[in-house]
């Protein structure tokens, strides 16, 4: 029996992935770029990642540290709406908040593609010491990160 013929394309390392995936929020200063930035980590740059929010907001400098304690970059994100994404075309839509979901729902009413809610604590309403907010921020990019792991699969996915 003779071996099939080689091929010359190269086998994709993450087949299951989505090509293109979106993770939304209220403001896109906390969560969403959070989110974001932990799938881009395990997927290594082969997927397309972007977020968005209902609103834009201002960069919020407890979610910069937050994934900084992780290796994790997120001091150049600039908030922007949802409605200012250039590209619609995502395979997934994560969405982490109501407002978020139901616009999410609207903006692919006529698209093939699945919208997935997550709900997700805003860790912006915890009040307290320094240390008792970044807990909140830590736990929301924990929870986020577990979330993600848990959903798409990143076979030999670096370490967060």
């Amino acid at each position: 029996m003779d071996a099939p013929p080689p091929s010359d394309k190269t086998p994709n390392p993450m087949p299951d992935l989505p090509g293109a995936v979106l993770f939304a929020c209220n403001m896109n200063a906390v969560r969403s770029p959070m989110a974001a930035a932990l799938f881009k980590h395990l997927a290594r740059s082969r997927v397309y990642v972007e977020s968005a929010g209902v609103r834009a907001g201002e960069t919020d400098p407890f979610a910069i540290a937050a994934m900084e304690e992780i290796g994790l970059d997120i001091a150049g994100h600039r908030p922007h709406t949802i409605a200012d994404l250039f590209d619609t075309s995502f395979d997934v839509v994560i969405t982490l908040t109501p407002e978020a979901h139901h616009q999410a729902l609207e903006m692919t009413r006529t698209m093939a593609v699945e919208v997935e809610y997550w709900p997700t604590l805003d860790p912006t309403l915890t009040g307290g010491s320094r240390e008792q907010i970044m807990e909140a921020y830590r736990s929301c990019r924990d929870s986020l990160l577990e979330r993600i792991k848990a959903r798409f699969p990143f076979p030999g996915a670096p370490h967060v």
